[in-house]
């Protein structure tokens, strides 16, 4: 058996990760109080069992330098500055989450990834460089941005078949405006498209993890940096 890796998938509801030789995934709560040190704490709590080398970590915020550039807006303080390999005394890439689902679908060739969720997550990633990026946030329309439309808040508001034509229109403008060879939805509402928009293709919410542990593999080993514990 090779260099195994955990893979940290954090949420705004749940921290979920898993190593690749074991398929069960382990998790526990997160939300909008938990802090960098309690989720290291939670983990640690839960890994019996399991040996790895090195850690990927999804985190639902920018990250630039391998270091969130802002806290998550769902969860608690103290994200930017926290040594992470420091804590779990291993080497760790980090990355946004959508961006750690991103790699885990990935087929090949230009792809563009969304993220259909609580928000809206979105990721590029063309011959295995990994473009990140924050769609959600760029202005739309009525003043609003594109995760105002397409965010769990929006369907709670709108309805399913206001918020289905919005996904749509959402996607038919990204795809002219970046020219994918395909797109990949995933987050737990892309279930709740009947139909899909032309060049899409569901993902899973699992490839998070896949995405993870591919990090640390040859093809996409230049692609995130490493922190490494001093």
């Amino acid at each position: 058996m090779g260099e195994q890796v955990l893979a940290i998938d954090i949420g705004g509801t749940n921290v979920k990760f898993r190593v690749e030789s074991d398929p069960q995934k382990r998790s526990f709560p997160s939300g909008p109080t938990l802090t960098p040190t309690q989720m290291v704490e939670g983990v640690q709590k839960m890994v019996d069992g399991w040996s790895f080398d090195s850690i990927s970590i999804g985190l639902p915020a920018p990250i630039a330098g391998n270091r969130p550039a802002r806290d998550p807006v769902n969860l608690g303080e103290g994200w930017v500055d926290f040594d992470y390999a420091a804590a779990f005394g291993k080497p760790v890439k980090l990355i946004n989450d959508a961006a750690m689902q991103a790699v885990g679908s990935y087929g090949g060739g230009r792809m563009l990834f969304l993220g259909l969720g609580t928000g809206l997550g979105s990721c590029f990633i063309a011959d295995h460089v990994i473009l990140p990026m924050e769609l959600a946030h760029l202005p739309y329309r009525k003043g609003k941005q594109f995760e105002q439309f397409v965010g769990v808040k929006a369907l709670k508001k709108l309805g399913k078949k206001e918020w289905t034509r919005d996904v749509h229109d959402v996607i038919a403008i990204f795809t002219a405006a970046l020219i994918p060879d395909y797109v990949v939805l995933g987050g737990g509402n892309s279930m709740r498209l009947k139909k899909l928009p032309e060049n899409c293709r569901l993902g899973d919410n699992a490839n998070a993890f896949v995405g993870g542990f591919r990090l640390w593999t040859p093809a996409w080993a230049k692609s995130v940096a490493i922190s490494r514990v001093e």
